[in-house]
């Protein structure tokens, strides 16, 4: 384990011996660090915070501070963070607001850039990228694959899909249905994301089926549960396509209107 003797480790943190922790970083009593993590000078980690494996965190970063809710009262809330994520200089990442409640939560192999806030209860999945400054309200959802362009911001509840794409400086209120972009204030959708969706190896039948209907539910004149419906049952039976539908099926903030 290599401390630097100006850090700050509160009896009861419980530190893996392969953890480095560099100069004045803080580390609270009830905060699980794994194998591997590099937590870089000037580092706060608090609260009942528990980190995986492999995680590297850089200067100025605060981990697992309480929730700006206004509801909370100081109950020992959860924060859970998987492995191989890297949080860079000056984001911040609170835990969850909810007594018993699951906590916020963070998957594996993310980048959370400079500046960037992720409130209480959210939960990523994997693979996702926050740029620059991006902010996310409480109890958001965001899909494994998503990307989040700089200045962006989403309203609590609201959910990203997997493998959307949300333009850079983008205000989304509503969810963001799977493997579409949205842009704009307040952010509206323009489209599939095709490159993302060739980098996750998607087939040419399977985001032509997708892009039918994306056109018909969004874009057509036809009523939107009727569209839907008619997507639904002409659609092939495919996951990329039944993760799509069962994601509009279930918002309950409602979707971004698109473009037209």
């Amino acid at each position: 384990m290599s401390i630097h003797p100006t850090a700050i480790v509160a009896a009861g943190a419980q530190i893996d011996p392969t953890v480095q922790i560099g100069p004045y970083s803080v580390i609270g009593a009830h905060v699980t660090l794994g194998a591997g993590c590099i937590v870089d000078s000037h580092v706060v980690i608090e609260g009942h915070t528990t980190i995986g494996r492999n995680n590297r965190i850089h200067p100025h970063v605060a981990i697992g501070g309480p929730p700006q809710d206004q509801k909370y009262n100081g109950d020992p809330t959860q924060l859970t963070i998987g492995d191989a994520n890297h949080f860079r200089e000056f984001c911040t990442v609170h835990r969850g607001s909810i007594p018993n409640g699951k906590g916020t939560i963070i998957g594996n192999q993310n980048l959370i850039m400079a500046n960037a806030h992720v409130a209480h209860d959210c939960h990523l999945e994997h693979h996702i990228t926050l740029a620059n400054s991006v902010a996310l309200a409480g109890h958001v959802l965001v899909g494994s694959h998503a990307v989040l362009g700089g200045l962006s911001a989403v309203h609590q509840h609201s959910r990203i899909g997997t493998g959307a794409m949300i333009s850079g400086g983008a205000m989304t209120v509503q969810d963001v249905p799977p493997y579409l972009i949205a842009q704009g204030d307040r952010a509206r959708l323009r489209g599939l994301n095709r490159v993302g969706l060739r980098r996750l190896g998607v087939s040419d039948a399977t985001i032509t089926a997708l892009q039918t209907a994306y056109r018909m539910v969004f874009l057509s004149k036809i009523p939107f549960q009727k569209a839907l419906s008619m997507a639904s049952t002409e659609a092939p039976d495919d996951p990329i396509l039944n993760s799509f539908f069962e994601f509009i099926n279930t918002s309950t903030r409602g979707c971004c209107r698109a473009i037209q």
